[in-house]
């Protein structure tokens, strides 16, 4: 059991990588507050948790029953993800900020990233829909079913407690520092959402 537990959550800590989608949360929820970015990430994480629990226990029926290919969601996915990059690295998302801000002075309107992008395709994503449904598959009975479940639990814990770490850290760093890391951030997301694209694209078409 214990090497399932470790064989399981070392696949979903790769696929899902919380150090990696840390700095891209920052940086998605600039000038939210502490409060706001803290709940955003409980938010993500557990709507998150119910779409991995939802492919892990009827994916394999769910996707049968509408005909849909698993390549098709990474298609889709990196789509959607590199629109959200685009807005990083141009600061369209810090124009919109800006533009609310001006229009309600008293409370300025955050954008709610806890569902889009982050929950979904960022943590619950096509790689990490394939995943859970393969170790699913893979598991037999009760016992390890509950041991893949449980891993998938302590990933997105640890997920957790990364997203409300990197604002903190970030912002020490300065207006300045966080503009690049941003645009940087946006990039790398821009390249990630590509890959998505090809990985779907060759799957579809057997190349």
């Amino acid at each position: 059991m214990l090497q399932l537990f470790l064989s399981a959550f070392i696949t979903l800590f790769v696929v899902i990588d919380p150090p990696g989608c840390a700095p891209i949360y920052a940086g998605l929820t600039k000038g939210a507050t502490p409060a706001q970015a803290r709940n955003m990430a409980m938010r993500a994480c557990v709507i998150a948790a119910i779409i991995l629990l939802v492919f892990a226990l009827f994916g394999q029926d769910l996707l049968g029953a509408l005909h849909i290919e698993l390549d098709s969601f990474r298609i889709a996915g990196g789509l959607m993800l590199f629109w959200i990059a685009w807005e990083m690295v141009f600061e369209k998302r810090t124009q919109r900020r800006e533009e609310r801000a001006e229009k309600v002075a008293a409370t300025p309107e955050v954008e709610d990233v806890s569902v889009f992008p982050m929950a979904m395709p960022m943590l619950a994503g096509p790689g990490a829909i394939a995943a859970i449904m393969l170790l699913q598959n893979e598991a037999e009975g009760l016992d390890e079913t509950l041991v893949v479940l449980g891993a998938l639990g302590a990933v997105l814990l640890l997920t957790m407690v990364a997203l409300m770490a990197a604002g903190p850290l970030i912002r020490m760093l300065g207006a300045r520092v966080e503009a690049v890391i941003t645009r940087l951030l946006g990039v790398l997301l821009a390249a990630l959402a590509a890959q998505y694209v090809i990985d779907g694209l060759r799957g579809s078409f057997n190349v």
